[in-house]
């Protein structure tokens, strides 16, 4: 029906997201009716955190109601963070609490002033006999919600468990600040989530992984004795004192995503369309800012399918946003008990950075204090030099800041010869004079059928050793400081395809060459070339290409070789599960597959100089059921380093075609992080990095030791030379050349 008209609500739960939506539809004029299985006053949790932008849309969409919670909040600025006995304290973050039974209260009060029917101890009918009877139905009955249980063929719900068990709990006193906490027991890392919501009262979490709840007897605990438990764990955080439930039990975080929200016209809000790891806020926070929008839509659209079609545009991308943070933030916290051997201050910027909605440079504005002494740990060497412009040292090689710039095919090499030429010369060129630290070549391939498509270049012949020694002349002179890398690979069943812009991976139409690979499997079943499975001879074949080609790199004079173990390629066909079904010693278990990928490192290693760096390229998962896992890439890169790699260069799938990537800013950087703290070795993090800021957040927090960029360093080919003027950096690391340096401020604008 038109909107324009009075419409019939129904609200299935009666939580702050419900009851929200209920007030500002019936302020609006539809008549409303709540269904909330529970009493009044009953409630789960303790405390409520809102931000400031949920409150300002509180505020212009009910003055009454933001009036109403304004004089019940609990606010303050700081979160503590206590490790191993240390307390480091950063400001300026702005939090607002209240209690969830009064935020109740304040909706309650609300809707019955505005004629809305609040049916409490009543459960709601099912969602399509309301729906039958009901212009709109919201449902809005939480992270087990049987609306979306019942339609789950029409919302098509996706739910994922999380690795730890956590429990709501409450103190009878007032934190100063929002507190982390970390306990390293006998039986693992827990961790303390706590904050004020009352004058005297705060919400305490007590989250560790299964493992450890497990193996500390937590499971056999009922509500009073887990109380007592967590209280004697994080007795100095209490300062003594007891900790209390209310119905409090320990549970598994539960990532809810839909891929629809509405049917009909019944739609979902909060816990029952999305959740988000309460480690970064409040699942009350989405829930009233879905239940704004949901008005917003209702009362700006002509009927209601179009405003739960509006209402879902407008909110999913905001919703996805959080939930990726929600789940970086998450994992972090599962994978907690590989960052507590950091040192102090870069434990403390690595926990508040981890969900990347906090970085380096708004942490420097919020508390500039905190973030110099986390710097100077770093080694930034004055106030006046970001992280990313200090100096790094891989054997005999000093690289004068931490930027990459990442392989990236270019699939320009002309005839079919493998020959890099002039746009390999301008391009590499431009790049090395863009001020980045070390400028990595594309895979270079070992073999005319090791190549990708007829467009790759290699290091097979003398003639491409003489073209690719240009560049390098051209580097050292032209960009003197400048290191350039070269990666070596072999295309494995990957090979004899088009160029990526005429058909990415799709097979030659003719000129085809053989293809081979660790198994007779085809990268795309039915569309791929059937690769040959190579035998003994051809994997010592393969072995001496590699060395030839190593050898050819060193008279290049490249500084730097990185071995390409990643994307599905050849030596990545042998590491993954997925690609490589041998049943001979360079198959089956790990240590078998891990085989070959190493005795080409060491035939590589034995004739790259001594004094030059080596690092291998991994694709630390396959995004794929059965495939490589972060843990299988935690003992790959041990392996490799083990044989003498100077640092893993991290980056993630591209081995089959029906991967399911978690794509998102910075969303490979996990897998290096994990590598580097596991293990201790120097890292190259990649993906989807696009900002300075962002670099200078992963080298602080500890996560990486160089950043890799490729597409902004095809969008500006001085990324880093631009990243070091807008941070007013003119230093060492990062040298204008003197032909351009009357370019090194940033020209003005015309006036507007």
């Amino acid at each position: 029906m038109p909107l324009g008209n009075t419409l019939d609500v129904a609200v299935i739960g009666g939580g702050p997201g419900g009851l929200y939506a209920a007030a500002l539809l019936a302020r609006q004029g539809h008549r409303v009716q709540v269904w909330e299985r529970n009493a009044p006053d009953d409630t789960f949790g303790f405390g409520v955190v809102l931000s400031d932008e949920t409150l300002g849309g509180i505020e212009r969409a009910d003055t009454d109601v933001y009036r109403a919670l304004g004089a019940e909040f609990v606010r303050w600025d700081d979160i503590d963070i206590v490790h191993r006995g240390r307390l480091h304290t950063s400001g300026g973050h702005g939090f607002a609490a209240l209690g969830r039974r009064r935020l109740l209260h304040v909706l309650h009060a609300r809707c019955t002033a505005l004629g809305v029917t609040l049916r409490f101890r009543t459960p709601a009918p099912p969602a399509d006999a309301l729906a039958a009877s009901h212009d709109l139905v919201v449902a809005a009955d939480g992270v087990h919600s049987a609306t979306r249980q019942s339609a789950a063929e029409h919302f098509r719900p996706t739910l994922t468990s999380g690795r730890c068990r956590y429990i709501w709990l409450a103190a009878d006193f007032a934190f100063d600040a929002f507190r982390f906490e970390i306990a390293e027991t006998e039986h693992g890392v827990m961790q303390l989530h706590a904050y004020p919501y009352a004058p005297d009262a705060s919400t305490v979490i007590v989250e560790m992984r299964e493992e450890v709840w497990r193996a500390a007897g937590l499971d056999l605990c009922d509500e009073a004795e887990s109380a007592d438990r967590c209280a004697k764990v994080f007795s100095e955080a209490l300062r003594g004192r007891p900790l209390h439930g209310n119905r409090s039990a320990w549970t598994g975080f539960r990532t809810v995503v839909n891929e629809r929200w509405s049917h009909g016209n019944t739609v979902l809000l909060g816990d029952a369309a999305h959740t988000a790891h309460f480690s970064i806020g409040s699942g009350t926070k989405l829930a009233v800012e879905d239940a704004l929008a949901l008005a917003e839509a209702v009362a700006a659209e002509p009927d209601v399918p179009a405003a739960l079609a509006a209402y879902e545009a407008a909110r999913r991308p905001a919703v996805a946003s959080t939930q990726r943070a929600a789940a970086a933030s998450m994992r972090w916290f599962e994978e907690l008990a590989g960052y507590v051997d950091q040192p102090e201050r870069q434990f403390a910027f690595n926990l508040l950075t981890r969900s990347r909605r906090v970085t380096h440079g708004n942490l420097r504005l919020r508390d500039e204090r905190f973030t110099r002494a986390v710097e100077r740990d770093f080694g930034c060497p004055d106030d006046r030099t970001p992280p990313m412009f200090t100096p790094l040292t891989l054997r005999g090689l000093t690289l004068r800041n931490r930027v990459v710039v990442s392989p990236m095919d270019m699939y320009s090499a002309a005839d079919g010869d493998g020959l890099p030429g002039d746009f390999h010369l301008v391009h590499l060129g431009a790049r090395a004079l863009g001020g980045a630290a070390l400028v990595m070549t594309e895979m270079v391939c070992v073999s005319p059928h090791g190549r990708i498509t007829p467009g790759c270049t290699g290091l097979y012949t003398d003639a491409q050793a003489a073209a690719w020694r240009r560049i390098a002349d051209f580097v050292h002179t032209s960009a003197p400081g400048t290191a350039l890398g070269v990666q070596l690979g072999h295309s494995g069943r990957k090979g004899s395809t088009k160029l990526m812009w005429e058909g990415m991976d799709d097979p030659l139409p003719e000129g085809n060459w053989p293809v081979a690979a660790a198994s007779p499997l085809p990268y795309r079943p039915g569309v791929s070339q059937v690769p040959r499975a190579l035998d003994r001879r051809d994997l010592a074949a393969v072995r001496a290409d590699f060395a030839a080609a190593a050898a050819r790199a060193a008279g290049c004079g490249f500084d730097l070789l990185e071995l390409h173990c990643a994307h599905g390629y050849l030596l990545s066909g042998f590491l993954s599960p997925l690609a490589n079904h041998r049943e001979d010693a360079y198959g089956g278990p790990l240590e078998n597959r891990l085989r070959f990928p190493l005795e080409v490192f060491d035939a590589v290693r034995e004739v790259w100089p001594e004094d030059r760096p080596m690092t291998v390229r991994l694709s630390a998962t396959d995004w794929a059921p059965g495939g490589t896992t972060a843990e299988d890439a935690v003992r790959i890169a041990a392996a490799f380093v083990e044989h003498g790699a100077d640092a893993i260069d991290v980056s993630t799938g591209q081995v089959v075609p029906d991967e399911a990537p978690e794509f998102g800013r910075s969303y490979q950087t996990p897998y290096a992080d994990r590598i580097r703290n596991a293990l201790g070795v120097p890292v190259i993090a990649v993906g989807a990095i696009s900002s300075w800021d962002d670099v200078n957040s992963l080298l602080l927090a500890g996560r990486a030791d160089l950043c890799a960029l490729g597409r902004p360093h095809l969008y500006d080919p001085h990324w880093t030379l631009h990243a070091a003027a807008d941070q007013d950096y003119a230093g060492p690391a990062a040298p204008w050349p003197a032909p351009y340096r009357a370019g090194s401020r940033k020209p003005p604008t015309g006036k507007g």
